[in-house]
């Protein structure tokens, strides 16, 4: 069985060539071929009359040489391939997850507005993409708040103790064994504990923190526990943090080789695919590249025979 590459969509921006880099690096480390894929938005089309002009042939694609120049003496070893399609980047670039291990793309291309962290071509493929979907943000985000580190490579991850993303673990600790990384397990809970008051008011109520923390620490090193036993080398830390899991996984992505989320998965009453507000969140402010991870598999809505 052949190995599905790793595919970089590429533009000609320079936020596509920095993932193209980011993609050429994993797939020299996953040992899989890369596919540099270029989705041309423009359409052939004439007036009456006129004859019709066609795109250039993948060979002659402009943004593909660029990207055939910026991995020259780079790719040595990798086998690489490059493609040109023709139709919309927020179809086409999802289907592409369909023969990929990770679709790789940029944080915004050429055609988003400068104003805009995130381009709606990523927000598309890590929202319909079958395979994790890895967004390159531009060099220099700040993030104000973030949390002290230790030196060293590390993956970040997103757990959830009521209901663990083993998708999302599981490319965590892959990663980190092939980038020699540690695995940080960011594990939020809620804090400030509120309730409704008899006057129908949210309260803070006065609930001791420590072990609430506890908990939430030992919940996490359980789930932590198999994926520890397939990756005896890799270490791994629970880190239980109080509040919103969105900010905590953006306080600990500055300096992180990548920070791991996982995407919603289809319920019964909304079928549809969703990130969900801390995965955009995360995809929006987070200082490394982000994989969004899909579910293993979507649950089968139950039969009502």
């Amino acid at each position: 069985m052949s190995t599905l590459p790793v595919i970089a969509a590429v533009d000609g921006s320079d936020d596509s060539l920095r993932a193209l880099d980011w993609a050429l690096d994993t797939a020299r480390r996953r040992e899989a071929p890369l596919t540099v894929v270029h989705v041309r938005h423009e359409t052939a089309w004439t007036q009456p009359g006129a004859p019709v002009v066609l795109p250039p042939p993948a060979e002659d694609d402009p943004v593909l040489a660029d990207a055939r120049t910026r991995l020259a003496g780079h790719a040595d070893g990798v086998d690489t391939q490059y493609a040109a399609l023709d139709g919309a980047p927020g179809v086409l670039l999802p289907e592409l997850g369909a023969e990929a291990q990770l679709l790789v793309l940029g944080s915004r291309g050429r055609g988003g507005f400068a104003s805009l962290l995130m381009g709606s071509n990523g927000i598309a493929a890590a929202r319909d993409a079958e395979c994790p979907v890895v967004v390159v943000p531009r060099p220099g985000r700040e993030v104000t708040d973030a949390l002290p580190q230790e030196p060293g490579p590390r993956i970040v991850v997103g757990l959830k103790v009521e209901g663990p993303d083993e998708a999302a673990l599981d490319l965590a600790f892959t990663e980190a064994a092939l980038r020699g990384a540690r695995v940080q397990a960011v594990a939020a809970y809620p804090w400030p504990v509120q309730d409704w008051s008899m006057s129908a008011e949210l309260a803070s109520v006065m609930i001791d923190r420590a072990p609430i923390e506890s908990e939430t620490r030992t919940l996490a090193e359980g789930f932590l526990a198999p994926h520890r036993q397939r990756h005896p080398d890799v270490p791994a830390e629970a880190l239980p943090v109080p509040g919103d899991a969105a900010g905590a996984l953006v306080s600990a992505s500055p300096g992180a080789e990548l920070t791991v989320v996982g995407r919603h998965r289809r319920r019964l009453l909304a079928p549809a695919r969703m990130l969900g507000s801390v995965t955009h969140a995360v995809l929006l402010h987070a200082a490394s590249p982000v994989a969004v991870v899909p579910p293993v598999a979507d649950p089968t809505p139950a039969s009502n025979a």
